[in-house]
């Protein structure tokens, strides 16, 4: 059992989600920049970086990583059922839904 008093303990967890929160938005700003420079590394390490950090943060917020997947798979269903325009044009529903099965 920790020595760490309660309320410290819900202090440092609550800054903890805090700064994941700020580390997603950081995300998805380096990765406008990215595209706006049109550097394609740049653009994966911040797509990469943004994943992590929703995973993460829905981690703290008490989700875990097999249930945000099983939410995802739930939500492209949803999508395709719902005829979904990227569907439509290319299939990428389909095709991030047959990803997440295979992994």
């Amino acid at each position: 059992m920790s020595n760490v008093p309660k309320d410290l303990d819900v202090a440092k967890r609550a800054k903890v989600i805090e700064w994941l929160k700020t580390e997603v938005i950081d995300q998805v700003s380096r990765l406008f920049k990215a595209l706006w420079e049109g550097s394609t590394t740049r653009v994966g390490d911040s797509l990469a970086s943004l994943i992590m950090s929703s995973y993460i943060l829905g981690r703290r917020l008490g989700i875990p990583y097999r249930q945000l997947d099983d939410l995802l798979l739930e939500k492209l269903r949803k999508h395709k059922q719902e005829g979904h325009q990227l569907e439509e044009w290319y299939q990428d529903i389909s095709a991030l839904e047959e990803h997440m099965r295979k992994r």
